[in-house]
């Protein structure tokens, strides 16, 4: 079996496209379930007075289009299913940012019949950003230490 090596060509443009990804990463947002507090604080993260776009951060409509699945609150049986199909809808390389306390460990709703559990019982999370709800600050820090460990050199 024979490995070709990478033509300059396509090395220039992995380059380019790692730095693209880096510099301007398209997000989407998903509330499985929450009670809409870390929605709203989200929402602030896009006003002029925290402006997360200042990083290259712009939100997306389509899952198409995402590399970043912002999720809110704990994952219901209703939207197990949904939550999934549009993890799978993105292309790779993606990554997850489980919001609040609901989706890092199902919260206040722990427990409750119709909770399949946290983010990270149905998908592979990167970062987790603790609160109930966490601040806009706290959002945005944790979205810029994900694009600082994409811009280290994979071993």
């Amino acid at each position: 079996m024979e490995t070709s090596l990478p033509t300059p060509w396509q090395q220039a443009l992995d380059k380019l496209r790692d730095w693209a990804r880096i510099n301007s990463p398209w997000a989407i947002h998903y509330n499985s379930g929450s009670c809409n507090g870390c929605d709203i604080e989200i929402l602030a993260t896009l006003t002029p007075r925290y402006d997360i776009e200042r990083f290259g951060i712009k939100l997306q409509g389509s899952p198409r289009h995402a590399d970043v699945l912002i999720c809110t609150g704990p994952v219901t049986r209703q939207s197990r299913d949904r939550l999934l199909r549009i993890y799978e809808q993105m292309p790779d390389p993606k990554f997850v940012v489980a919001v609040g306390s609901c989706g890092i460990s199902g919260g206040a709703f722990r427990g409750c019949y119709n909770i399949v559990g946290d983010i990270s019982a149905v998908i592979p999370v990167n970062v987790y950003i603790p609160g109930c709800p966490p601040r806009p600050e706290a959002i945005i820090y944790g979205v810029v230490q994900l694009l600082e460990t994409l811009k280290k050199p994979v071993a």
